[in-house]
């Protein structure tokens, strides 16, 4: 099978998971419940066969001509070009008809099957779909009789250069599986209702006959324009070769305290609770590298946009001058609306479409509230940091920990997800809240092993030099070591002398 024997969908994602489009002259099912978006999808299957210069054909006993027509226009689009045929309009199927020596369902169901292979004799359509399978589930009445004229159909296809949709609203009970073996592949359509926020909609291929498809489920939006498919990433898929060369945050102490910078196709972990100054530290290399002519991009979750530009402008940071001169992206993600595969999608736009060099997902508590089943989180996470270093792509997680003074907790441990982790701290001192940053993981290369302290000013953030006079500043509950304090003071005096 080569990449020209296919009928795209018109879904670019769909049509990547499978392997470029639907095979041509085979009969598919497409099986979700009602509301998941399979007239959408058979829509655009067609109006990409009318733009092609196809003959098209949608048979429908669901749905009217009006509610076809109220789809299309709610999406922008035309029927122009695709025959529609309402079987339900037949004087055959008029619930007043009266049987007396036959079986309704052998007349209603034969004399329907009448009509749909004439009208198919007279279109000649390459592309057709069916709309929907349970109406003739209910007219068979009999699951026998009904298989027969699902066989029949697609005996009556063969050799005619036609590319069939067959949708099924799965109303039969404990799924149709006899229908599914007969069909070339199946493409189910599934959608979530979360404890809060918007529905999430998923589908998987349950199979394609001959065909090395993208298994596993894979999130879609329908939109304004129709539906959108975000296929599951593989990191595998995008290795790019890149030269390692060490980027700076713009701040020296702290270039000095991470061993010289940060290097591409990294992952590093800022961990610390909020308001640490995590967000901040981590604009200083979208900036820097956006200075130096490399595209950097911010996904917050957790911050408006708005709130994130007046804070690093307060800094003396401007972050804006780079977004409008087109080196950097601050995007705001709305966990509630966002699907995971969704997210990736974006990622993958700004680093294959905008050439980002530099990602920041500020924060991973964000990306947790955007999945709909935790134990899926690491994995999620696991191959998108693979993709991004495969890209090259120097990527900055933060993560907010649980309380603000004493023992910190994560709702998740990924820090063997990082090459580097940048841990932050609050600590009080002489009657005042103060900051503290340290490095306490780095492959590959040495860094420094002080805490040091971190204060954010009007002019910048500064770091200072190493707290040695303290100790248990990691556990935020911090001891003078006045003993320290005097050897050392002891150890320069003789050191003068």
């Amino acid at each position: 099978m080569t990449q020209t024997e296919r009928a795209t969908s018109a879904i670019d994602g769909l049509d990547h998971i499978l392997g470029g489009g639907f095979p041509l002259d085979r009969l598919y099912l497409v099986e979700g419940d009602p509301g998941t978006g399979k007239t959408t999808l058979a829509l655009q299957f067609l109006l990409d066969g009318v733009r092609r210069g196809e003959a098209t054909l949608y048979v429908t006993l669901s749905e009217t001509h009006d509610e076809l027509r109220a789809v299309v226009e709610s999406h922008g689009w035309s029927l122009a070009g695709i025959t529609i045929h309402e079987l339900g309009t037949d004087e055959t199927l008029r619930p007043d008809s009266q049987y007396t020596a036959f079986h309704p369902s052998e007349v209603e169901l034969g004399d329907t099957m009448n009509t749909v292979f004439q009208l198919l004799d007279r279109v000649r359509p390459q592309r057709v779909v069916f709309d929907s399978l349970s109406e003739m589930r209910l007219l068979a009445r009999d699951p026998l009789r009904y298989r027969r004229q699902i066989l029949a159909l697609k005996q009556f296809f063969i050799g005619r250069r036609c590319t069939v949709l067959l949708l099924d609203d799965r109303t039969a009970e404990g799924g149709d599986l006899q229908l599914q073996s007969l069909a070339h592949g199946v493409v189910r359509l599934e959608q979530l209702a979360p404890d809060y926020g918007g529905s999430r909609r998923r589908l998987r291929v349950v199979k394609l006959r001959g065909v090395n498809f993208l298994h596993g489920f894979h999130d879609f939006t329908i939109r304004t324009g129709g539906i959108q498919v975000y296929p599951r990433l593989v990191a595998s898929e995008h290795h790019e070769s890149f030269v390692p060369t060490m980027m700076s945050s713009g701040l020296p102490a702290f270039d000095r305290l991470l061993g010289g910078g940060l290097s591409p196709g990294t992952t590093t972990l800022f961990l610390g609770p909020a308001g640490s100054g995590k967000t901040l530290l981590a604009a200083h290399f979208a900036v820097e590298a956006a200075r130096h002519g490399q595209a950097a991009a911010l996904f917050a979750f957790d911050e408006g946009r708005g709130t994130l530009l007046a804070g690093t402008k307060g800094i003396g940071l401007d972050l804006q001058a780079q977004i409008d001169a087109g080196r950097a992206i601050v995007q705001q993600i709305d966990p509630a609306e966002v699907s995971p595969g969704e997210f990736v999608s974006l990622v993958r736009a700004a680093v294959e479409g905008r050439g980002a060099r530099v990602v920041i997902i500020d924060s991973l508590n964000g990306y947790v509230n955007a999945m709909p089943e935790e134990r899926s989180l690491t994995a999620h996470l696991h191959e998108l940091a693979m993709y991004l270093r495969q890209r090259g792509v120097m990527t900055i997680i933060l993560m907010a920990q649980h309380g603000l003074i004493g023992a910190m907790q994560s709702s998740i441990d990924v820090s063997y997800l990082a090459d580097s982790v940048v841990l932050m701290r609050f600590f009080e001192a002489e009657g005042s809240v103060r900051k503290a940053i340290s490095v306490v993981k780095k492959r590959a290369s040495g860094h420094e092993d002080t805490i040091r302290e971190f204060r954010i000013t009007a002019q910048g953030i500064r770091i200072g030099e190493p707290l040695q006079s303290f100790r248990g500043i990691l556990t935020g509950v911090p001891e003078y070591d006045a003993a320290q304090l005097l050897r050392r003071e002891d150890d320069g005096g003789r050191a003068g002398g």
